[in-house]
């Protein structure tokens, strides 16, 4: 019979006013079962816009036995942790007449047609994280995550006839709701790693924002007594958690102008480089898993439609312009370039992940993190043939390290296969899923 374990996984460091979630210790789990317990399975879908120059994406070769091609360079430190995959389709993502781009995000995780409306009268369906998130979401604080880089508009037209909310979500709780996301990164730290306590007085309150206090000197009385409980391995992993959680808050500080202040108080104004945001945002999402707030999360680098200038990459038009390319050399470069950065980010994010250490491998070993975006050439808005990754072995139910080929075959089958990996008995998804999609285990 397992003993009850020394500390909750609920336990939170409380100070000035302040909380702190604590990353899952071997001491939060019942001591007879620690060695057998597995480490939990986590999801990411990782969504990036106006689609894909297709002939610098798809790899040569099949099987173990394929090369990198330039677009997906930056992933050979983890080629064997990735799943390269090709020929699926997502034909609900089809509009009615033109709206390719919002309609397609519509259904990027639900596989549903989406109402062609500009009004409030929306309606697709559950996304496969949220059926993920009503799973599994009650073992954590949070069921699930959304974060992103653009805002975007909550009503009116975005995309040919359909309304905003396609455009700038790709999850959803049901048919009419979607669930926004957090695109401020000090707003989504606060949120998962600084929360104020609702029983702490005015004095530590005020005591806190006076002296502009870190949330790790906020809580670190309550830190150095939870130390004496923790034996080496906890305590070097609260370390190495201390350590990202506060080089993420300098960071986050940076980006904003935000410190310490003794005068008038003034709400600084976000830092909007894409490049910081996004660094930013998938630390968070590293630091949350490993923490165990959520094991559900999603990320738009971009809403639908991107009209984003990439000076950065040396170019003055817009990333949505660039898509509708017209077989121009010029558009061709610039969307090699956009496509290779958007890769970059995705490596960055599974480099972080398998650097994290937990019970019988690493934190990418126990996820599954997929990369897409809504339609493949954005010139075609073409539906079929997406550019997909899938990294990371979820436990084991996964053998990466292929590039995989299943022409024809519909996006949602891949989806019911992942809801399976994780408990969730599913059959049937979406509009077209007829069944688990087979051969990405080990064969």
């Amino acid at each position: 019979m397992n003993r009850t374990p020394v500390l909750s996984r609920r336990t939170l460091l409380r100070g000035m006013g302040a909380l702190m979630a604590l990353p899952l210790l071997d001491v939060m789990r019942p001591r007879t079962a620690r060695a057998a317990t597995p480490a939990p399975r986590r999801f990411v879908a990782f969504y990036t816009p106006c689609g894909i120059h297709m002939p610098k994406w798809t790899p040569g070769g099949e099987g173990a036995d394929y090369s990198l091609t330039p677009t997906l360079a930056s992933l050979a430190p983890v080629k064997g942790d990735v799943l390269v995959l090709s020929g699926l389709d997502n034909l609900p993502g089809r509009p009615d007449g033109d709206g390719h781009h919002a309609a397609a995000t519509a259904a990027f995780l639900s596989c549903v047609k989406a109402r062609k409306t500009e009004g409030t009268n929306i309606r697709t369906g559950i996304s496969m994280d949220q059926v993920l998130a009503n799973a599994v979401g009650k073992a954590t604080r949070y069921p699930s995550l959304e974060l992103g880089i653009d805002q975007g508009r909550g009503i009116g037209n975005c995309d040919s006839g359909y309304a905003c909310p396609y455009a700038n979500n790709i999850a959803w709780a049901g048919p009419s709701t979607p669930v926004p996301k957090e695109t401020k990164p000090r707003a989504a730290f606060e949120r998962l790693f600084a929360d104020f306590d609702p029983n702490a007085t005015q004095e530590e309150l005020a005591k806190r924002k006076a002296y502009g206090l870190s949330i790790i000197d906020a809580v670190r009385d309550d830190a150095k007594a939870l130390q004496g409980k923790l034996g080496t391995t906890d305590r070097s992993k609260l370390d190495e958690y201390f350590t990202g959680v506060r080089e993420l808050e300098l960071r986050v500080n940076a980006m904003d102008g935000a410190g310490p202040t003794c005068g008038t108080a003034v709400e600084p104004a976000d830092n909007e480089d894409v490049r910081e945001k996004t660094k930013a945002m998938l630390d968070l999402i590293v630091l949350a898993f490993q923490c165990d707030l959520t094991r559900t999360c999603t990320f738009m680098l971009g809403n639908a439609r991107s009209q984003r200038v990439y000076s950065f990459l040396g170019l003055s038009g817009e990333h949505h312009a660039y898509s509708h390319h017209q077989r121009a050399q010029a558009n061709y470069d610039a969307l090699a370039k956009i496509d290779k950065w958007e890769v970059e980010q995705y490596a960055y994010l599974l480099e972080r992940m398998k650097g994290v250490q937990e019970e019988g491998g690493t934190l990418l070993d126990h996820s599954a993190v997929y990369f897409s975006s809504e339609i493949a050439d954005g010139n075609m808005h073409e539906h079929k043939n997406l550019p997909i990754l899938l990294a990371g072995r979820a436990g084991g139910a996964i053998s990466p390290g292929r590039h995989v080929r299943y022409p024809g075959q519909p996006l949602a089958n891949l989806y019911i296969a992942l809801l399976n990996m994780f408990g969730v008995p599913a059959t049937t998804f979406g509009d077209d899923g007829t069944g688990p999609l087979s051969g990405l285990g080990a064969q």
